[in-house]
């Protein structure tokens, strides 16, 4: 059987095949490619009537990034996934508490999930920052209760934890009330892999 082995062939065939799906949007080219990718990282067409950008999204999330901002995660799976190198050309990190054994701690003695206690562990770092959430409803339930509660705002929340308890209403939640601009999937369909994937559509287009 011949296969193509050439990854900038692979991916730019990927995004050909994912384009017919993408018409009668009315995407601009960019949120074309923040859509390309969360296609193509979930190898899902359907991801496409579904996906949420506020109009603000891209414009915000690219100037938080080109300023060095910092981008904190739920799980691990998502900070492994963030081209990390491409991000630290402009002086931001990636960070993600979920395995501290602090954390840890903390989640049990007060009877929450660990994503919950990293994102109140976090949450004086989060104004002007990205965060990235594909596992964990509770993180996204926790960031919008510290928006709701606090001055604190981020400059982009990529929120699509996926799942069957929570995780619809997290990012339902976030798509009709987040003051600030969002990405985000309806329904039970996302994870860490699109999280990623979208974060990483961000940061490659960004020009130094």
């Amino acid at each position: 059987m011949e296969f193509m082995t050439d990854p900038a062939g692979i991916e730019a065939r990927s995004m050909e095949i994912i384009a017919p799906h993408l018409t009668g949007l009315q995407l601009s080219p960019a949120e074309v490619k923040v859509y390309s990718r969360m296609i193509h990282a979930s190898g899902d067409p359907e991801y496409a009537p579904i996906i949420r950008i506020h109009p603000e999204a891209i414009k915000a999330g690219c100037q938080a990034l080109s300023a060095g901002c910092n981008i904190y995660c739920d799980v691990e799976m998502v900070r492994t996934g963030i081209n990390k190198n491409r991000l630290a050309e402009y002086g931001g990190t990636v960070q993600c508490l979920i395995a501290d054994p602090e954390i840890a701690a903390i989640a049990q003695n007060n009877g929450i999930t660990r994503s919950m206690a990293a994102m109140r562990q976090f949450a004086g770092q989060l104004d002007g920052a990205i965060v990235a959430i594909g596992n964990a409803p509770t993180a996204l339930f926790e960031v919008l209760d510290i928006i709701n509660r606090t001055n604190i705002r981020p400059a982009l929340i990529i929120g699509v934890p996926v799942g069957f308890v929570g995780a619809a209403e997290s990012k339902a939640l976030l798509h009709e009330t987040a003051p600030v601009p969002y990405i985000t999937v309806l329904g039970n369909k996302g994870g860490s892999p699109i999280a990623a994937a979208t974060t990483n559509a961000l940061v490659y287009m960004l020009e130094k």
